[in-house]
């Protein structure tokens, strides 16, 4: 208590002594940071959908660079007439030269350009001369091509439709070599620390690599923008004809980043016209409406000034940040705003520097409490392991305290150099709500009990069906071009979400030796000498070039072991198309029936390097032995669970097909994405958690009684309750925004208990009467628990303007969370006041009274 009362002196000193200095060297500081704004960085890379030190992450960029391949946009095209037909095809390639024209391109894959195989049927020699026709060859059988392109085991369902009628175009990106060396040294770096340890010259380097990394990476995104941008203004030129969609994930980021640039600006001017109709029509008088204003936007200003020096980078996870700082300061200046008014009705002729101590003093220490409940919610989004979560976190975290810093600086000293409101208001005014819920309280008890422990067993049931599988898609409105192109590429052209199977070669067998060294002979070689190894014309040329080792995957039993795998995953309902070295292996056997390993050999040395780039490379990595499957899963599937998937794939190559587990490896953004999905459960039990233990013992702390802190916790527990039963009950899955709502509707609405807690305590010693003390705090406190509580409801509403589904969950969810929390606040939390009596036994008063 002598520490406050330090604190609030020194406050005294510097703010309400100096009001029109202390305003001014606020308004100069926020004003020094809002001068950066201009410099604000956006983030939306794939990072946002994995795990922080997630070893998955690891492989898969070893695995991207081993097998390096460009990003890509594709394009699909639908166009109105035949698609072979001769008119069709020129518009087809006229747009495929002006997408190869655009800067960043480096080049465009269409069906005019991939070689055909059996239109008509190539022979072995044709293929190892590398004399393969295309569509660019004007004789070629149309007839021919269009059945090649729908039976094709390479372009089936990758570059045509199986109805024929849409074709897509893959324009590729030129490779951004110094963004994977910065994010590969970067790694490196991030190893030698954790393996020696960390020191100084270590960290300098590291730091500044990250620091590159992070200026290079927001250079690589504007002009990606302007890539996609342009793709989309060439795209448009073409839409007469033809129905067109853009996909990829360069699409997909840079939309995304748009989105949290449209909805920073729609949350904040809807949230600033929403704070301005309800001050107005709540409290009817300018300077309600202009004090509580001003401190919001400062306080947002302060922030979005402070993030964007720190270099903090904003994502889709943390785009309504802005609305929730808004919210939050609004909650505060509402809290004191009440207060003042109340002491003004009961001391109409005290002077305002008096009724502006007086307010603050009695209003700082809830506050205090409520800001430090709120920045424990928000802090405990850090052990979520998801980068953009845990940033969001830290946003938050920093940004609730400033705005009670900045609402206890501007409102105060704006009253007293606003001077005292000439209209007085009255003790009474605008109480009668809330003493309802007072007199509903007195005359329902019962009722109220055994109704929060239904709630409380409905939200058990509820949560034991939530779950973490969600399909990508969902997160935007189907009039998005993220939507149609996913859903068009999804079922007409093979899929969506990569998933790779990579498989290393087994182990080198043991040879046995007998005592005089002889290698004893198992008849491993005698498939060999069945071929005619050595005695035909493929041995001698074969032996007469230059030795090749030879490569475990690329003969006949490596191959066939490949097709097994090719052909079970093609089998499976959520994949779309599979590719891998069986693809070419079976276009071979239509080519020379009987292949053997000799004429394999000198096929993979025969084939034009072009057509390696695109048939082979891909597939097989000869230095280390390993093959490369890769497969397309249907993203708009509405029975794919990830993690079954996984696990069934693994369980089958395993269990069925008889590799080892250490050769058998799952990665691709599938596997990160589904990493990070199964730890959103976990990571909502451990973020619950930790706030409730945080709260239970600051509620110690703040009341003194462990009965009380655990009567002001149940309210809070039953209201995340109800927001994730009510989420497993209708059946909304967790997901990277969903999975912070229970603890920051905690954190936010704990508030009104803590308020409405220490104004019972403070009123109940007045009389010591439990119904006349919940009738005086339902008539004062109870009325700023119910203004916060519904300017809260209705303004995550309007989260539901986002162009990304999570927010508006995010939105309407934690509205939902905030009204179960006021109802539980002015029902439940005073009627387990009256049952169990923590302040000591009840005083009755004479019925006059």
């Amino acid at each position: 208590m002598f520490l406050v009362r330090n604190l609030f002196s020194i406050y005294e000193t510097l703010v309400l002594r100096r009001p029109l200095l202390a305003l001014l060297f606020s308004l100069a500081l926020i004003g020094w940071l809002a001068s950066h704004i201009p410099n604000f960085k956006l983030d939306a890379s794939a990072d946002a959908l994995v795990l922080e030190g997630d070893q998955s992450l690891k492989y898969y960029r070893e695995i991207s660079t081993r097998y390096a391949s460009e990003d890509f946009l594709l394009v699909t095209y639908q166009p109105k007439q035949d698609l072979l037909s001769s008119p069709v095809l020129a518009e087809l390639d006229k747009l495929r030269n002006d997408l190869a024209s655009l800067e960043g391109v480096s080049s465009v894959t269409t069906i005019l350009d991939v070689p055909l195989l059996a239109s008509p049927q190539v022979s072995f020699d044709d293929v190892t001369d590398g004399k393969i026709g295309s569509l660019r060859n004007p004789a070629i059988d149309k007839a021919l091509v269009r059945k090649e392109l729908a039976q094709s085991p390479i372009y089936k369902n990758l570059l045509t439709s199986s109805d024929g009628q849409t074709t897509a175009l893959q324009v590729n990106l030129v490779r951004d070599e110094k963004y994977y060396a910065l994010q590969a040294l970067r790694d490196q770096l991030r190893e030698q620390q954790a393996d020696k340890g960390s020191n100084p010259a270590l960290e300098a380097e590291l730091d500044e690599v990250i620091q590159q990394l992070r200026d290079h990476t927001v250079k690589a995104n504007d002009k990606q923008s302007i890539l996609v941008d342009k793709a989309r203004a060439v795209i448009e030129n073409y839409r007469d004809n033809a129905t067109l969609f853009l996909g990829g994930v360069p699409m997909i980021a840079t939309d995304m980043i748009n989105f949290v640039k449209s909805d920073l600006v729609v949350f904040g001017i809807g949230i600033v016209t929403f704070i301005i109709v309800t001050m107005s029509v709540i409290f009817r008088h300018a300077v309600w409406v202009v004090l509580p204003l001003l401190s919001c936007v400062l306080s947002a200003t302060f922030m979005l000034g402070l993030i964007t020096l720190l270099d903090w980078r904003m994502t889709v996870i943390s785009s309504n940040f802005v609305a929730i700082l808004l919210i939050i300061s609004l909650s505060i200046a509402i809290h004191l705003v009440v207060r003042y008014r109340e002491l003004l009705a009961a001391n109409p002729e005290q002077e305002q520097r008096e009724l502006v101590k007086n307010a603050t003093f009695l209003m700082i220490k809830p506050c205090i409490y409520t800001t430090l409940t709120t920045i424990v919610a928000f802090a405990s989004l850090v052990v979520s392991g998801i980068r953009p979560v845990i940033d969001f976190g830290w946003m938050m975290t920093v940004g609730v305290t400033a705005s009670l810093a900045i609402t206890f600086i501007v409102l105060p000293t704006g009253l007293l150099l606003w001077g005292k409101p000439s209209s007085i208001p009255s003790n009474n005014s605008d109480s009668a709500t809330t003493t309802r819920f007072a007199a509903f309280t007195e005359g329902h008890g019962s009722l109220i009990l055994w109704g929060g422990a239904l709630l409380a067993v409905l939200s058990v049931f509820g949560m034991s069906q939530l779950k973490v599988e969600n399909r990508f898609i969902d997160y935007f409105h189907d009039t998005t071009e993220i939507y149609q192109g996913m859903e068009v590429i999804d079922a007409e052209l093979g899929g969506t979400i990569p998933l790779e199977v990579i498989i290393d070669a087994a182990p080198e067998p043991e040879i046995d030796v007998i005592a005089d060294n002889t290698v004893v002979d198992d008849g491993s070689f005698d498939e060999f000498d069945d071929d005619g190894f050595g005695d035909d014309d493929f041995s001698d040329d074969f032996a007469d070039d230059e030795a090749v080792e030879p490569s475990y995957w690329f003969n006949r039993a490596g191959l066939n072991r490949i097709e097994q795998v090719h052909d079970y995953l093609d089998s499976l309902p959520e994949t779309g198309k599979v590719l891998s070295l069986a693809t070419p292996y079976k276009v071979l056997r239509t080519i020379a029936s009987g292949v053997d390993d000799i004429q394999l050999a000198l096929i993979q040395r025969a084939l034009p390097e072009d057509i390696n780039d695109i048939l082979v490379h891909p597939y097989l990595n000869e230095e280390i032995d390993q093959t490369r499957i890769t497969v397309r899963v249907m993203e708009t599937s509405r029975t794919l669970r990830r993690d079954e998937l996984l696990t069934q794939v693994r369980g089958h190559l395993v269990n069925e097909l008889g590799f080892e587990e250490d050769q058998v490896h799952l990665t691709g953004m599938l596997v990160l994405y589904n990493n990070m999905l199964q730890s959103l459960y976990r990571s909502q039990i451990l973020t619950l958690g930790a706030v409730f233990i945080a709260i239970l013992a600051m509620f110690i702390v703040l009341f003194r009684s462990l009965s009380i802190a655990l009567i002001a916790l149940a309210p809070n527990i039953l209201a995340a309750g109800m927001v994730l039963g009510g989420m497993g009950l209708a059946g909304i899955p967790l997901d990277i925004m969903t999975v912070t709502i229970a603890a920051i509707s905690v954190g936010i609405a704990v508030d009104d208990t803590i308020h409405y807690v220490h104004r019972f305590r403070s009123e109940f010693a007045k009389d010591q009467n439990y119904l006349a003390t919940m009738y005086r705090c339902h008539g004062s406190i109870g009325k700023a628990m119910f203004y916060t509580s519904v300017i809260i409801v209705i303004g995550f509403s309007v989260l539901a303007l986002s162009n990304f589904n999570p927010s508006i969950y995010f939105g309407l969810l934690t509205g939902m969370a905030m009204f179960a929390a006021l109802m539980g606040a002015l029902l439940l939390l005073p009627q387990l006041l009256i049952t169990f009596k923590p302040l000591g036994p009840n005083v009755e008063l004479a019925k006059d009274q």
